[in-house]
């Protein structure tokens, strides 16, 4: 890097407006906390050897080319308009004219390409997403994605029931543990490890899952993305995915290239290869693409940027079913695929024992008193299966279902009216078993005439006794019945920060060199930097009587508004006006 560089650069950041500017510090990875004094300091540290190799990394191999186009000497034009030149702009990776600072070609010159990238092929438009083949190769591909996306949304459903139940623990890197990934497996949610880790970081990016306190939390948005259709689900988080592909793998139209492109996408990441194997398994994991790579016919037109075939792809999943067959033995079966939402509500009240194209779900007295904590009632209970049921109510579940009800309401918590959370129950010897239960020892139940009474919340006590199988309802102050939800979500995410705001004050002190004295601040600083270095300089300087004259000198002092110096040719000591100086060059 030359000082002529840096001045260069330094000038045309004070050109740019503070919405580019912010953006390129973005690009570059610039913390807003950086000391950078004014703007000359930007321009030095983006054309430091470390920081240009960096930002060479980031390039795509279509900028790649343009580069080493630009670096061989080509004509100016090959570079100097488009969308390549703005990018490249944007990032202070070359001049306004199209041309790679020094600093940046010497990186570029300095990478070497990735074995991946060297052999893939140069990206194209995207528009041959789906080759031409004969129609039965066609069909089956489009039934295996469509099966694959099926797959995939039901083992999403189930991982997202699972985390309701109980969060998700993950390691430091946001990973699941290993003990995470064995429970999603043994519940029958996944069928391996990677399908575990790829959902769970599918769901992240679609906003199902948010990670919290080294745990997966389901969103708000999770919860609602259960109760929705197979197609919608399937359609919401595929949009999620091709919004975070990757920049280089996108096309203008805002689908992707075909996946045997992506290895080149950044010729000179030695990470990227990797990366984008796994993008790609992401949409293959979600039925986005084939196994050979290429999208399904009713999912080419995401691929190509636009919305997916929803009646193509409905066509070809499994018919889902609104009915169950409710058995003697409190098990009730679904002939196909329940409709999400009933599937959601029936959850609530029974244990899935298995998913298939026939489902089983269990009925018992814990399961159906779960259902009475969350708010059910034996009504609502009946109302729903009756109406759910191919075969009616039978007896036995309508037994149980009377039976745990009506042991279910004796014990009522809620607030009283001194604060305090005040346990009551028509049986006095359960409020006899409470009041000595060990495991209820944290909520310090006392005695408070007829009932007991905690410092505790009413929601804690409510959900400790719950836990420890005590047939709990809540209520109000007043005695009323109230709902709850365990279930933990995850907070909602902070407003996004304006970069603008955050980048103000940095962008502030760049902007200080800006003006009149711009050129003789930037003066100032190359003779401060000659002088440390004892650098033989030629000095120019405009004489009394209009003419200028250069020296050329060794700098050795700088003060007083005056620069001292050997001069060289004539070895004797100058002393010269800093203000009648109008510029410096190496020697």
């Amino acid at each position: 890097m030359t000082a002529t560089d840096a001045r260069s650069l330094a000038h045309d950041l004070l050109q740019r407006d503070d919405a580019s500017l912010v953006a390129l510090l973005v690009a570059r990875g610039v913390s807003p906390t950086v000391t950078w004094s004014d703007a000359f300091d930007a321009a030095e540290a983006l054309l430091e050897p470390a920081s240009a190799e960096r930002a060479v990394v980031t390039v795509t191999a279509v900028e790649a080319d343009a580069l080493a186009a630009a670096i061989r000497g080509a004509e100016p034009e090959a570079i100097a308009a488009g969308a390549v030149r703005d990018a490249l702009y944007a990032r202070a990776l070359v001049d306004a004219d199209g041309i790679p600072y020094p600093a940046i070609a010497d990186a570029v010159r300095g990478q070497v390409p990735t074995d991946a990238a060297a052999a893939a092929p140069a990206p194209g438009t995207g528009s041959d997403a789906v080759p031409a083949t004969d129609a039965d190769a066609a069909a089956s591909r489009d039934a295996a994605a469509a099966e694959q996306a099926f797959a995939s949304s039901g083992s999403l459903s189930d991982i997202l029931h699972t985390a309701l139940a109980a969060p998700l623990s993950r390691i430091g890197t946001g990973a699941l543990g290993a003990t995470e990934r064995r429970r999603l497996i043994e519940s029958g949610a996944v069928g391996d490890a990677d399908a575990a880790d790829e959902l769970v970081e599918i769901a992240a990016r679609a906003g199902l899952l948010a990670g919290q306190d080294r745990h997966w939390l389901v969103t708000a948005a999770g919860v609602q993305w259960l109760r929705t259709s197979t197609v919608a689900r399937w359609t919401e988080v595929a949009a999620a995915l091709r919004a975070h592909l990757p920049a280089a793998v996108r096309t203008s139209a805002g689908g992707w290239l075909s996946l045997d492109r992506w290895a080149g996408a950044h010729p000179f990441d030695p990470t990227w290869p990797q990366r984008a194997h796994s993008e790609a398994a992401l949409l293959r994991r979600w039925g986005m693409v084939a196994p050979d790579g290429e999208a399904p016919r009713w999912a080419a037109p995401l691929a190509a940027g636009s919305a997916v075939d929803t009646d193509a792809l409905q066509m070809l999943l499994p018919t889902e079913v609104d009915r169950v067959y409710l058995q003697n033995d409190l098990t009730a079966i679904a002939p196909g695929p329940l409709q999400p939402q009933l599937d959601v509500r029936l959850r609530s009240m029974a244990r899935r024992e298995s998913r298939a194209q026939a489902s089983t779900y269990r009925f018992t007295p814990d399961t159906l008193a779960d259902a009475l904590t969350a708010g059910e009632t034996a009504e609502t209970l009946r109302a729903f299966l009756e109406e759910l049921s191919l075969t009616g109510l039978p007896q036995p579940l309508a037994y149980e279902i009377e039976r745990t009800a009506r042991r279910h309401g004796t014990l009522r918590v809620g607030p009283d009216w001194q604060g305090r959370t005040r346990v009551t129950s028509d049986d006095e010897a359960l409020l006899r078993t409470i009041a000595v239960d060990q495991a209820l020892r944290p909520l310090g139940l006392v005695r408070d005439g007829a009932d007991l009474v905690s410092r505790s919340g009413a929601d804690t006590a409510f959900w400790m006794l719950a836990d420890a199988r005590y047939p709990v309802v809540a209520v109000d102050a007043d005695g009323a019945r109230r709902r709850l939800d365990r279930h933990r979500l995850a907070d909602e995410p902070p407003a996004a920060s304006d970069p603008l705001a955050v980048y103000g004050p940095l962008l502030a002190r760049l902007r200080a060199a800006q003006g009149s004295d711009a050129e003789a601040a930037w003066l100032g600083r190359e003779l401060e930097q000659a002088v440390r270095a004892r650098a033989t300089i030629v000095v120019a300087v405009r004489l009394p009587d209009g003419t200028a004259r250069e020296f050329t000198i060794e700098a050795t002092g700088l003060g007083g508004g005056r620069l001292r110096g050997l001069d060289k040719m004539v070895d004797v000591e100058r002393t010269l006006p800093v203000s009648s100086i109008s510029g410096i060059r190496p020697a």
